[in-house]
């Protein structure tokens, strides 16, 4: 990985900072640079309060920082307006929260089916694409089941379904284990894995269980709103690591 403007997501010099008091500012990000190409995962690790959120923020373009560069894709986001930016996620980002957040009346596969509407497919296309991406999660058994018929394991494969639907160039990944046992947290890291690079996407994992970072290609660390410039996380082929 490298901190170059080479990537499917790229931040740049990216410095956010708000007010802190009367005078005073507080740097939430301090001038970071990082590169994640198409293909690959970057974990990022660091304490509470390093400014991990905050580098999700204003990669998926809900907070302007207060300079820098972002890029996703071939999209430089700085000059865009409000609703471009709105289209800018809903076409080119998907995001996985650290919660699911279903909706509690409707199945598996009605929560992605509600994305695919939203993006102008018909009916079938939608009822079509939904199964097909719980198949990749392997859920494609479980398409008709509701929140309360699903472990909290699925309910993450159904949110990171959901985050599919509209063909991302980037996946943003919130604390996506911090609720499972260590069983279905390894299996949810190497689902995002090969989801990476079947899919193609730049993908960002925040994550506190560092046992798992040797399963990605590389890993920063930030601390007090400064990132390390990422090194590879393992050294062994991925074939090695599914």
């Amino acid at each position: 990985m490298s901190t170059t403007t080479d990537g499917a997501l790229t931040l740049a010099d990216v410095t956010l900072e708000y007010p802190d008091g009367d005078s005073g500012t507080l740097k939430a990000l301090d001038n970071v640079s990082l590169s994640v190409p198409s293909g690959s995962i970057t974990s990022l690790v660091g304490p509470s309060g390093s400014g991990k959120s905050s580098l999700l923020a204003v990669a998926v373009t809900l907070v302007r920082p207060t300079s820098g560069m972002i890029r996703v894709g071939g999209t430089e986001t700085s000059t865009l307006t409000d609703a471009e930016r709105t289209t800018l996620r809903r076409e080119e980002i998907g995001i996985i929260f650290q919660q699911p957040n279903l909706l509690v009346s409707l199945t598996a596969a009605e929560q992605l089916v509600i994305g695919e509407h939203l993006r102008g497919a018909s009916p079938k296309a939608a009822e079509a694409r939904a199964r097909d991406l719980l198949d990749v999660v392997g859920l494609s058994d479980a398409a008709d089941r509701r929140p309360h018929q699903l472990s909290g394991g699925q309910r993450q494969r159904v949110n990171i379904a959901r985050a599919l639907v509209g063909q991302p160039t980037i996946l943003l990944v919130d604390e996506p284990t911090a609720a499972l046992d260590h069983e279905r947290s390894d299996s949810i890291v190497r689902l995002l894995c090969r989801i990476t690079r079947d899919f193609s996407v730049a993908t960002v994992l925040v994550t506190h269980d560092t046992e798992f970072v040797p399963l990605t290609d590389a890993v920063a660390t930030i601390r007090d709103g400064r990132l390390s410039a990422p090194a590879l996380a393992v050294a062994r082929p991925y074939f090695e690591k599914t």
